[in-house]
């Protein structure tokens, strides 16, 4: 077998390669691997995996910036199955998990539901190693090693953020475990969300859709001054959240940032969007203080309050919604002075007073069976309704029930049970008739009076 002068040249830069590779050694700060080079840099490494030290390096900085940030630094950045009273699931008790679905992926990590053996659900986050992030690193690095442990500090932050910022419309963090055979392996245990179906949501009630923006609106205002400082969300799109119980909560939060951006003059302040902009201005301490809080509030605006909020409001709740919007769309106030506006809606909506031009003695024209239920129902579809298959809306009393069916021509009757919304409103059924009644403590049934003629009033 001959060579030719190519091939051995190719062999002769291998062989080479492989004795540098043996002889140059130099130790990472944050983990027990070595890391090699060839001799064309200074320090023995090439500018390849210079880049790949630095971009480790920022990470790592990253990290410490936020556990700094912290009045509840960990005890160490290593991640390995710290245990709290609220996060107490850690690798013992994931060594018996049943992965039962597929929940979905991104650039950076997959998530999957599981089954833990006490038959809990929870959502197990991990790298995703057929992802975005973790391909362009091996063609920028090919190192997979070091790509795994680079793609890897997201999760690592995003476990340090759900440690520190508490709140209800944040997804629960439940444990962790960083598995020993894999450097930088780590999976992160959350409650079970859906992700969030924005194409549903707008088909849903008006109160349901108030629910998450008035959900988003509290979260936005907690991590305005969160115990982080205030909080950026870069990345702020529908799919970074989930529902849980009919609760809108934050599950992403790895482009998550803490830090308000310096400057030297107003327009350094500068906030750009597709279709507007907005100049702030920077402060004494040459800092565009309030800026992260005004990106959330206007890209809730923009993927949430447009959609979700003005269509089907309640009549007499039109003009606070028109404020809401009008304001969030030009920013022209504080995330708190939007949820004083969420939390009058809410009050009114909730107290009634959207009611007040309704007939007081609407009601009289129906009869009413208390302790009963009707059965072998005519039921009619209206939308949106609680029931894909019926007409149930939520109604404050028996006197707004008795004003819709009123309203719908082939309404003879509604019930009410004891069944109630997140805001205690009663949820009504209404029908086009019905076979019998049968006892039930808990329901009542109004059928409209008829006239002689037999026509309906």
């Amino acid at each position: 077998m001959t060579f030719s002068k190519t091939t051995f040249s190719v062999f002769f830069f291998v062989a080479l390669l492989f004795l540098a590779l043996t002889v140059v050694l130099k130790q990472w700060h944050f983990g027990v691997r070595e890391t090699f080079g060839d001799a064309a840099a200074p320090d023995g490494l090439t500018p390849v995996r210079n880049r790949l030290l630095q971009q480790l390096e920022e990470r790592q900085q990253e990290l410490e910036q936020l556990c700094i940030s912290s009045d509840n630094v960990p005890t160490t950045l290593g991640f390995m199955d710290p245990r709290t009273p609220e996060t107490e699931i850690g690798c013992e008790e994931l060594s018996g998990v049943n992965a039962v679905d597929f929940l979905g992926s991104g650039y950076t990590k997959t998530v999957l539901k599981a089954a833990l053996p006490e038959g809990l659900f929870v959502a197990l986050k991990s790298v995703n190693h057929q992802g975005t992030d973790m391909r362009l690193c091996m063609e920028d690095f090919k190192d997979h090693q070091s790509c795994h442990e680079l793609v890897s500090f997201k999760l690592r932050k995003e476990i340090v953020l759900l440690q520190r910022l508490q709140h209800p419309n944040i997804i629960k963090f439940k444990g962790q475990c960083q598995d020993s055979a894999l450097v930088g392996g780590i999976t992160a245990v959350l409650e079970q969300g859906m992700p969030l179906q924005m194409i549903q949501l707008l088909q849903s009630p008006w109160e349901e859709r108030f629910r998450v923006c008035l959900g988003l609106v509290r979260l936005l205002q907690y991590l305005s001054s969160s115990p982080l400082g205030s909080v950026a969300l870069l990345d702020f799109q529908p799919r970074q959240f989930v529902m849980v119980s009919g609760e809108l909560k934050l599950t992403d939060l790895d482009d998550a940032s803490i830090e308000e951006a310096r400057c030297e003059e107003d327009s350094d302040c500068l906030l750009q969007f597709p279709l507007r902009n907005f100049t702030f201005r920077c402060s004494s301490s040459r800092i565009c203080e309030g800026l992260n809080e005004m990106r959330n509030l206007y890209n809730a605006y923009r993927y949430f309050f447009t959609y979700l909020l003005p269509h089907q409001a309640p009549p007499v709740l039109k003009p606070l919604v028109e404020k809401i919007m009008n304001s969030t769309g030009d920013l022209k106030q504080s995330i708190n002075k939007t949820l004083v506006d969420f939390e009058e809606v809410l009050h009114v909506y909730k107290s009634g007073l959207h009611l007040e031009n309704v007939p007081p003695l609407i009601t009289k024209d129906y009869a009413v069976l208390k302790g009963m239920r009707s059965v072998g129902n005519m039921e009619y579809r209206c939308w949106p309704s609680y029931n894909e298959q019926g007409c149930v809306l939520s109604v404050h009393s028996a006197r707004e029930a008795a004003l819709i069916c009123s309203s719908h021509p082939q309404c003879t009757s509604f019930s009410l049970s004891n069944e109630r919304t997140w805001t205690g409103r009663l949820l009504a059924s209404f029908r086009s008739g019905f076979s019998h009644l049968v006892p039930d403590v808990n329901s009542a049934v109004y059928m409209r009076r008829v006239k002689a003629s037999g026509a309906v009033l």
